[in-house]
């Protein structure tokens, strides 16, 4: 039976720990009305001391929000496809999600959201970072906001996913694939999240590659203003890992950055996806 739900915030931009949850369990309909109701209000929620969740109540978590992903150039979970094991061994350098980004922005319906679980934690480092994209377009001028209202960009998978990308490096304790001739799908630059009704930035360092109608020459300076101005301190939280720690984080207002500050240590977390649909 799950105790009282509290719900606090970490930062003024984003960002609450839930009290009172066990995930291992079943969530009753009024639990799950807090928690979805604090997802929606916080953008990205945690649970502290979730050891006991399974892969199967993991995915069980996600499926109360939608679907799951099965992602494209990533191999999930020995008998969990749905589950991503993000994980780097003390002898690499590189890690998984080390940039800015939105997860899975490079389909035509992007991803919902993404629940993180963490099992094995370095002893210090690898925190993540989440910043507030409805707090950096409501901070954007009235006539910038006038511009972009009108704007479509194009997202891909082919830079990160590329020959050459971060994400399909090769890689001691992920397997993936290159994403060749990845498709380009078109998104709004300003997007409508779909159960708030704010609107949002929705570009992001990691899968847009330009606006619609534009070369990427023409496109590279606003961008960059747009990312320079995304990830402000101001808009943003910071989350510290324990083992059974749980992120859950709404990749339709939200960019993240995995910290890679632990060089010779292990961390090992599993990820499940819940699918959204197309952005507006």
């Amino acid at each position: 039976m799950n105790r009282e739900i509290n719900v606090r915030p970490i930062s003024g931009a984003l960002g609450a720990e839930i009290e009172g949850v066990d995930l291992s369990q079943d969530l009753s309909n009024e639990a799950f009305d807090k928690v979805h109701r604090a997802f929606l209000d916080h953008h990205v929620i945690f649970f502290r001391d979730q050891n006991d969740l399974s892969p199967e109540r993991h995915k069980a978590f996600g499926r109360r929000f939608g679907s799951l992903n099965v992602h494209p150039y990533v191999k999930g979970m020995e008998g969990h496809p749905e589950i991503l094991e993000i994980i780097k061994e003390p002898e690499e350098k590189t890690n998984f999600g080390g940039g800015w980004h939105t997860d899975m922005s490079f389909l035509e319906e992007p991803a919902l959201g993404s629940i993180l679980h963490a099992i094995e934690v370095p002893p210090y480092g690898g925190d993540t970072l989440w910043a507030n994209q409805h707090m950096a377009y409501d901070a954007l001028s009235d006539g910038l906001k006038a511009t972009l209202e009108g704007l479509t960009a194009i997202h891909s998978a082919g830079r990160e996913y590329g020959p050459k990308g971060q994400s399909a490096m090769g890689r001691q304790s992920m397997e993936t694939k290159q994403a060749d001739n990845a498709p380009e799908f078109e998104h709004p630059v300003v997007r409508t999240h779909p159960e708030t009704g704010r609107k949002g930035l929705y570009v992001n360092p990691a899968f847009t590659l330009r606006f619609k109608g534009w070369t990427k020459r023409e496109s590279r300076p606003l961008l960059n203003y747009l990312f320079e101005h995304s990830r402000q301190e101001q808009f943003t939280c910071r989350f510290r890992w324990e083992a059974g720690s749980v992120a859950f984080w709404d990749n339709r207002s939200t960019w993240h950055f995995a910290l890679n500050d632990y060089a010779g240590h292990r961390r090992y977390m599993r990820r499940v996806t819940v699918n959204g649909d197309r952005p507006f």
